[in-house]
């Protein structure tokens, strides 16, 4: 048991961080709620040392085997913890000296802890607990800080999350129902001489389940409202942390279905609807917030396909991983310069940005272009290597689908872009600059994405 509790220190960490900031948050004054954010960086920076020192050890089954330590677990946690830090720093600016600010860093800490624990699981049952853990501090964080659009945006995302969270449990016990076990392990051999029409309604009820944790067609519906209702850091995490953990779960689970290619084929259609709805309602957007949520539809879209392949390509792990962390760092990056001008909503208010903060546009060019998938950016690699992938795995179509979406979705990135280096129609006075943490998160995540893509070949072969 002492080993067991060892191997899931990053994950404990997290959750103890979160259970610390929300109790001392209760007995600290609200003029010092601050002390709270300290808190939780301290304990995230815990969780990513805890997870660095972890990373070499041997894949290794904990907790009778619910539970699995390996690369990609490894690799899940560097990237939630470095972008939970990233939106700590996000939200340093949006809710110090709110009444809820504390409350905000625990949520923060709770779901990034149970999006850690949605990568890792190997137990169907696990992975409904986790699925409960990294879902309830989602409906907290969209509505937490009221806007005027908060209500319909938290009410939208619960209602979301309660019709898909029934579904995956239906799932669950229907695979259960005809294995036997809710172990993963023993999933493999159970379903093979279970009735295939039996097992592909299971595996697609857990599949739209976590879909909706991923934000990816069908369980999309919510993204662009809470994206547009929440705080920029809510937002920044909703589209970042939950589909970190539910992607990789996803991986897992298809791991352990009978039929390879029928697999493969199902995550390459929801990969190409995911992308293509996305890219195409992000291009009537004029609200870049809510662009962004569409965005990250769209992302989802690519995460898919590579996932698609993790089971028939020995490069689709590796994609998808590096893949992950790129896009974590340019979404990132986009979010934090939307929390650094937040009085600048539409397309039409970002006129004049260029000239008057010149720093944080390049870091915005880099994160836009970046998302498109342009070098030498991150997401660039991980767009290359997936559409390599997934060619090499007989799947030619999902990757013309990955390039003629990208192509689709400049249009909408330009349309940000030709905005805030448009001059001014005058002289812009008393802006908002949303202190000064979201303008650093923007600066590092933007050169950390082209410092990630610069480097990619050993970056590669850490995750190969």
């Amino acid at each position: 048991m002492g080993a067991d509790l060892v191997a899931v220190l990053p994950e404990a960490l997290l959750f103890l961080g979160g259970m610390v900031t929300l109790v001392g948050g209760s007995f600290t004054p609200r003029a010092r709620q601050r002390r709270m954010g300290i808190v939780a960086a301290a304990a995230t920076v815990a969780g990513l040392v805890a997870s660095l020192v972890a990373w070499e050890g041997d894949t290794r089954a904990v907790f009778s085997g619910t539970f699995t330590v390996d690369t990609s677990t490894g690799a899940t946690r560097v990237i939630v913890t470095v972008s939970l830090l990233l939106i700590l720093l996000i939200a340093s600016g949006e809710v110090r000296d709110h009444p809820r600010e504390s409350e905000t860093y625990s949520l923060l800490l709770f779901g990034g802890a149970g999006a850690l624990l949605l990568a890792g699981s190997t137990d169907l049952a696990v992975l409904v607990v986790a699925f409960l853990l990294s879902s309830i501090p989602l409906y907290g964080l969209v509505g937490i800080i009221a806007r005027p659009e908060s209500p319909e945006a938290a009410l939208k995302t619960y209602l979301c999350g309660a019709l898909f969270g029934i579904l995956l449990m239906l799932g669950a016990v229907l695979l259960y129902g005809l294995a036997g076990r809710a172990g993963y392990s023993s999933l493999a051999a159970e379903l093979t001489d279970a009735p295939s029409a039996a097992v592909a309604a299971g595996g697609v009820l857990v599949l739209m389940g976590l879909l909706f944790k991923a934000g990816g067609v069908p369980g999309h519906f919510w993204v662009p409202d809470a994206t547009q209702g929440a705080s920029v850091s809510a937002a920044a995490f909703l589209t970042t942390i939950p589909k970190i953990g539910a992607i990789v779960a996803i991986t897992r689970l298809v791991a352990v279905l009978p039929g390879d290619l029928r697999w493969a084929t199902v995550l390459g259609v929801l990969a190409v609807a995911s992308m293509t709805i996305g890219n195409l309602a992000a291009l009537a957007q004029d609200d870049v917030r809510r662009l962004l949520g569409w965005s990250t539809v769209s992302q989802v879209g690519y995460l898919l396909a590579a996932a698609a392949v993790t089971r028939i390509s020995d490069q689709g792990q590796p994609a998808l991983l590096f893949f992950l962390a790129g896009y974590a760092l340019t979404n990132l990056a986009a979010f934090a310069v939307a929390a650094a001008a937040p009085d600048r909503r539409s397309l039409e208010d970002w006129a004049g940005f260029a000239s008057t903060r010149p720093g944080l546009s390049a870091a915005l060019v880099v994160a836009l272009l970046g998302l498109v998938g342009t070098p030498p950016t991150a997401v660039f690699i991980g767009k290359l290597t997936t559409m390599g992938a997934t060619w090499g795995a007989g799947l030619a179509w999902l990757a013309v689908a990955i390039a003629l979406n990208s192509v689709v979705s400049l249009f909408y990135y330009l349309r940000w872009l030709r905005a805030a280096l448009r001059p001014a129609a005058q002289l812009e006075e008393g802006s908002s600059t949303g202190g000064r943490g979201a303008p650093t998160a923007a600066l590092v995540a933007a050169f950390a994405t082209v410092a990630m893509g610069l480097t990619a070949g050993p970056v590669w072969l850490i995750l190969a």
